[in-house]
């Protein structure tokens, strides 16, 4: 192999550039080409032109990343590709330890692939040329470019500058310096160096080149005032590194990027870049692999498009392989990223967990290891409290941390107070954890993760449902931080913030062996769930409860679960599968002498019975009444309040309403004394239900309201549901047709979002009415009856 530390110039280096070719085998101009494009930072289409151009001697200057693509491409090893690197920086005049790399290639190629960003790129033009366009404008435009490694940023600051200047902006000069801010083999530039690399652009001799850093910086502002100039800073390090590289005048315009925030560096306009849309996505899988390779596998496209999580140069470099690889399917690289995305996603000599390495090896050591354990957490997303109970720290401790990873974009933040991690991330700290942390570190933090969740959880839900008896649970494990709620409002706004996160944690807590958080997570949402409609996650998070139980053989989480599985099956009309493991429940609660088990079991088989036919309601009755008395035995003071409403309504709907009254009238002040709405909520139906059979309409309504303010407060849409459609009945009692209508229509309104089977009694109910342009009672004046919806 050539050696290319002997070139004393230019024209030397092309010439022993094309003695490597010949040692390489004089692989064609078109063969060549093609390997290149993979190899570029980022992936790119390279031409043929290009690549015969940098053989030719005679030359000015070579694109130094060009170079480099072609000496890996000639089969040249990385150390030898380092040297190649270095002789061609000395050849270009710019030797010097810690000089920049390229700067002498002024703008970079616009990529032929690049595709999409056009609300980004609009923003980016925008904020250059309204500027400048308006009068009397005295400060240089500063547009920062931020975003995780990989998203596209260098590329879209190339294309802006390159749509910028062919519209006849920032013409008289143009200056890019790639600053290595991450780059995994040399250290960042030096401004000072870079400094002298852009006065020697500027056409400043280098004797006349001061030494310090700070002449050279005047020197520089000094050249570059009155030039309508663009200065392209790409992977920048600090905001130190940047500061004494951007122009004054008013009539320059810097574009930075970089995977760190730059908010310390004044007068910059941060454009924080996401990843892909699926459209554009899709458009640039497409542009580099071909459209008759991916049209003809639009399934395995979208698999692929997904393993990459939108990240563009995830995409570039997928497409990239799969176009290297023309026997290859599409489906055949999805099913190789499925078995493992970080290994996968590759072309060439490059993939992206380096480029992850860089971002990662530049934290701080406890800043690696809070990345590290949150790639244990189930996502999607998650709290500060939850990521310092995963590192054993405090909330504050943990808080500081994430900033940090926000800034450095290893972190998305889309709502306040909440993190997460892109995919391909938290496939990457998650194989770091394993890699670093020994398997001991790991469960623990995985332990403290969820006895977070379940402590909180069930202080929320005591909150939530107002006299739950508490379970005796084991005590946090040290170093776990709890969140605690002042009110009902926060608890409720807390599950449902939490709501995808808790079910996947129950999920995880299964498949890591934390059978007991298991069901106790399971237990702690049901009253939310259950409320909400979400009945099919309360079955699936019942179901994982009972597995979970049955293998510790733990009695009281079987008995738990079983009710879980049983209030799901109850919602969904399935009353034999609601009794069958009701009754299992009711024999493990007498097992183990649980009282209040067996009571809240009766009540749930009496809410089962009350469902079905009026013999069936009889049995509810004797069965709340066998919980009362359960909870008399007991001296529970709410839970007597809880079923003599359970008995009044037994009797309303046995058509006993003087009894119905008189049971729920009982209960109301207990129920108001121990604050439980959604009980209060039961009564006051059950109350207006027997006003209503009795022929007393204005009191019948003036309970439903009641109701109906109790339940919303509760925020449980099927209580809302059911109370709207009774409502709906007394207004048709009493002749008012148009509240009728809107009370039942607003009923089905909630069962058809809830996908509740009870919806189609609604409808047929609506049906009475038909076209209400036909309704006899349509010119009525409404009055004091109607629903307010």
């Amino acid at each position: 192999m050539p050696d290319p530390g002997k070139a004393a110039d230019l024209a030397e280096f092309v010439c022993l550039l094309g003695e490597l070719r010949a040692w390489a085998g004089m692989p064609s101009y078109r063969v060549l080409a093609k390997r290149v494009g993979p190899l570029m930072r980022p992936a790119r289409v390279v031409s043929l032109s290009t690549v015969v151009d940098a053989f030719k001697t005679g030359r000015s200057r070579l694109d130094l990343d060009l170079v480099v693509g072609i000496v890996r491409a000639l089969g040249a090893d990385e150390p030898a590709v380092g040297l190649w690197r270095t002789a061609c920086i000395k050849v270009h005049g710019l030797a010097r330890t810690g000089g920049p790399a390229g700067v002498f290639s002024q703008l970079p190629t616009d990529l032929a692939t690049f595709t999409g960003r056009r609300e980004e790129l609009a923003r980016l033009i925008a904020a250059a040329t309204q500027h400048h366009d308006r009068s009397g404008a005295n400060t240089v435009v500063i547009s920062a470019v931020e975003g995780m490694a990989g998203v596209g940023k260098t590329q879209l600051a190339i294309h802006a500058a390159h749509k910028l200047v062919r519209a006849g902006h920032f013409t008289d000069v143009q200056l890019h310096v790639n600053l290595r801010g991450f780059d995994p083999e040399l250290p960042p530039a030096d401004p000072s160096a870079v400094l002298e690399a852009f006065l020697r652009q500027l056409g400043v001799a280098a004797q006349q080149i001061p030494e310090s850093r700070d002449e050279r910086a005047a020197m520089y502002r000094d050249r570059m005032r009155d030039r309508r100039a663009l200065v392209l800073l790409d992977n920048a390090a600090t905001e130190d590194q940047v500061r004494d590289l951007i122009p004054a005048g008013p009539t320059c315009l810097v574009l930075i990027t970089s995977r760190r925030s730059l908010a310390g560096l004044d007068g910059a306009t941060p454009h924080l870049i996401d990843t892909f849309t699926e459209t554009e996505a899709l458009d640039l899988l497409t542009r580099i692999a071909g459209h008759d390779r991916v049209a003809a596998e639009p399934e395995a496209a979208a698999r692929a498009i997904e393993y990459c999580d939108h990240l563009p140069l995830a995409l570039a470099l997928t497409a990239a392989r799969l176009r290297s690889r023309p026997a290859w399917s599409l489906a055949e690289l999805a099913d190789r990223m499925q078995a493992g995305r970080l290994e996968a996603i590759s072309a060439g000599g490059r993939a992206i967990r380096p480029v992850f390495d860089a971002s990662y090896q530049a934290l701080p050591d406890r800043a690696q290891q809070v990345f590290r354990l949150i790639g244990l957490h189930p996502g999607p997303d998650f709290s500060p409290a939850a990521a310092a109970a995963l590192a054993g720290i405090t909330a504050s401790e943990a808080a500081e941390v994430l900033e940090l990873l926000l800034d450095e974009h290893l972190l998305q933040q889309k709502r306040s107070g909440r993190f997460e991690l892109h995919d391909l991330l938290r496939a990457y700290a998650n194989e770091q954890t394993n890699t670093i942390d020994p398997d001991q570190e790991r469960r623990a933090a995985v332990h403290r993760m969820l006895d977070h969740y379940v402590h909180t959880a069930h202080d929320a839900a005591l909150l939530v449902e107002r006299g739950r008896d508490p379970l005796n649970l084991p005590p946090p494990q040290p170093g776990v931080s709890l969140e605690h709620f002042a009110d009902h409002e926060r608890a409720l706004a807390w599950f449902t913030t939490e709501h995808a996160v808790l079910l996947n944690a129950a999920g995880h807590a299964a498949a890591t062996g934390f059978h007991a958080h298991t069901w106790q997570l399971a237990h702690a949402l049901t009253t939310y769930l259950d409320r909400r409609g979400n009945w099919h996650d309360l079955a699936a998070v019942g179901n994982t409860a009972i597995d979970a139980a049955d293998r510790l053989a733990d009695p009281l989480g079987k008995a738990i679960a079983r009710n879980i599985v049983a209030r799901a099956h109850r919602r969904h009309g399935n009353y034999e599968d609601a009794q069958h493991h009701l009754r299992h429940a009711l024999d493990l609660f007498r097992r183990i002498g649980n009282l209040g088990g067996q009571a809240d079991t009766y009540i749930e088989l009496a809410r089962v019975k009350a469902w079905q036919s009026p013999p069936a309601i009889a049995e509810a009755l004797t069965l709340a009444r066998q919980a009362h008395a359960l909870y008399q035995s007991r001296g529970h003071r709410l839970g007597q309040a809880q079923t003599l409403t359970a008995i009044g309504w037994s009797h309303a709907r046995l058509g006993d309403y003087a009894q119905a009254l008189a049971c729920c009238r009982q209960a109301l002040p207990v129920l108001e004394e121990f604050d439980d709405r959604e009980r209060q909520a039961h009564a006051w139906d059950s109350i207006a239900y027997a006003h209503s059979y009795l022929g007393q309409h204005s009191q019948a309504a003036a309970c439903y309201k009641r109701a109906l303010d109790l339940c919303r407060d509760l925020g449980d849409r099927p209580l809302e549901a059911d109370i709207l459609n009774r409502f709906g009945d007394a207004h048709h009692a009493a002749h008012h047709p148009d509240a009728a209508h809107d009370a039942w229509q607003h009923a089905l309104d909630i069962l058809t979002e809830l996908d509740h089977p009870y919806a189609a009694q609604i409808r047929g109910k609506l049906g009475l009415y038909g076209d209400r342009r036909e309704n006899p009672y349509r010119g009525r004046v409404r009055g004091r009856y109607e629903l307010d919806v």
